[in-house]
């Protein structure tokens, strides 16, 4: 996979405002935390955009910009323009990659991506979390051992109202006893897509170098193949086709 991509980490930067605790583990927002991690592991650009910003951070510019786009959201899903979300799923299908994380299972463009509900259950009691890497030689899992475990996680257990994953990569166990289909990988249009669970807020996940080694893996297997434009041409033939009329003599009777 090239080592090269250019990577819009996308964030509400609500939480961080108002949660004393949350600030104090991401005083920059989980943003710019990530975005400054990402940086260590590997030849990545990186952008930062918020909910709070014009067009959310999100402009034609910058979408045109990113070759992945990491979505973290939680409080505020109904706040994300559709118009954004609009352009974002166009991007999608023309080729861009779209990782999503943690409580992303909820927003707008993932639900417009999947199809589904995407709901799940949950529970927040700081349990440990084990995530079992199933497919070890899936680009997403590369350098990563058997499992990764975090001591202090928010519980999300199934049933994970998604379409049955493409690959599916990672699978966690929680502490209290559910299980959750963790790493989801999928295809839409000529863009890839990774659901990725862990980051709750107000838990240090996303200073974890193999949360961090994960997520940068993503992109460089979301990174586009290629980028085609959404339309839908209307085309002339390659061959001859013969002159002829369309019979509607003699058509069955409707019963």
């Amino acid at each position: 996979m090239c080592d090269h991509v250019k990577i819009t980490v996308w964030n509400e930067f609500r939480h961080e405002k108002k949660n004393e605790k949350v600030r104090k583990i991401y005083p920059d927002g989980m943003h710019m935390t990530l975005a400054n991690n990402l940086r260590r592991q590997g030849n990545f650009e990186l952008k930062t955009a918020t909910l709070d910003e014009p067009e959310h951070g999100l402009t034609d510019d910058v979408l045109n910009w990113s070759e992945v786009l990491v979505w973290w959201g939680h409080m505020a899903h109904g706040e994300v323009k559709d118009e954004v979300v609009n352009k974002v799923q166009k991007r999608v299908l023309e080729g861009m990659g779209l990782i999503v994380l943690h409580s992303g299972h909820f927003s707008k463009i993932f639900k417009r991506m999947l199809g589904t509900n995407c709901s799940l259950t949950w529970r927040e009691a700081a349990e440990k979390e084990r995530l079992w890497n199933i497919e070890p030689g899936h680009p997403v899992a590369e350098g990563i051992g058997d499992y990764i475990e975090l001591p202090n996680e928010e519980m999300y257990g199934e049933r994970f109202d998604v379409p049955t994953p493409d690959k599916l990569v990672f699978v966690s166990w929680f502490e209290g006893g559910e299980v959750f289909r963790s790493g989801c990988c999928w295809e839409r249009g000529h863009g890839r897509i990774f659901y990725f669970r862990p980051g709750h807020e107000t838990y240090p996940t996303y200073h974890h170098p193999e949360i961090v080694k994960v997520i940068g893996n993503a992109a460089r297997w979301a990174k586009p193949r290629l980028v085609r434009p959404h339309v839908c041409p209307n085309v002339k033939p390659i061959e001859v086709i013969k002159p002829r009329e369309v019979d509607l003599r003699n058509l069955p009777a409707v019963s």
